[in-house]
């Protein structure tokens, strides 16, 4: 009697086209689904950072007028490169040339500083805005709406793009 081993079969060494093809369709679904969640977080990010910064331009005002007892004396409404300078050199303004308030390049997302002054995190043309209460009435007029506020020192942005996205990227610093 002639027993026969079975012999065994040969081994894959590999994966089939078809469960490659498997695979990348399943990463690119669980991509496309991942995709607007994070833009929408990143767009919270920017918007985190943007309200941070028109809290922190109001603060440097608020510490100029402890500091000096006056409020800095501005040319228009936006915060520029001269306003800037006013609460972080030494010039007829800020005498002792206290830095009020920390300063970075513009990068997109981050905002920052530029030649027009200081930007949103969305676009490096949206110059940050600014209303002080010169008369000392603590009542300034401020936002895109024409806000009446009881503070001294308004700050907010005026976002770019369509109607919607300018509504979500809308910060004030009340």
């Amino acid at each position: 009697m002639i027993h026969s081993t079975p012999q065994p079969q040969a081994q894959r060494l590999g994966f089939t086209l078809i469960e490659l093809l498997v695979v990348i369709s399943i990463i690119a679904i669980l991509a496309g689904l991942a995709f607007p969640a994070v833009n929408g977080a990143m767009d919270s990010a920017r918007k985190a950072r943007a309200k941070s910064d028109v809290t922190q331009i109001a603060t440097a005002v608020v510490a100029y007028e402890m500091e000096y007892g006056r409020l800095p004396t501005i040319s228009g409404t936006s915060v520029d490169t001269a306003f800037l300078n006013i609460l972080t050199q030494t010039n007829t303004n800020n005498p002792r040339g206290i830095v009020f308030l920390e300063l970075s390049e513009w990068k997109k997302g981050k905002g920052g500083t530029n030649g027009s002054g200081f930007c949103d995190p969305w676009d490096s043309n949206s110059v940050y805005q600014i209303a002080l209460d010169t008369n000392y009435s603590n009542s300034v007029t401020a936002g895109t709406n024409g806000t009446n506020i009881m503070k001294k020192v308004a700050v907010w942005n005026n976002p770019t793009g369509t109607a919607a996205e300018k509504t979500r990227r809308y910060v004030t610093s009340w």
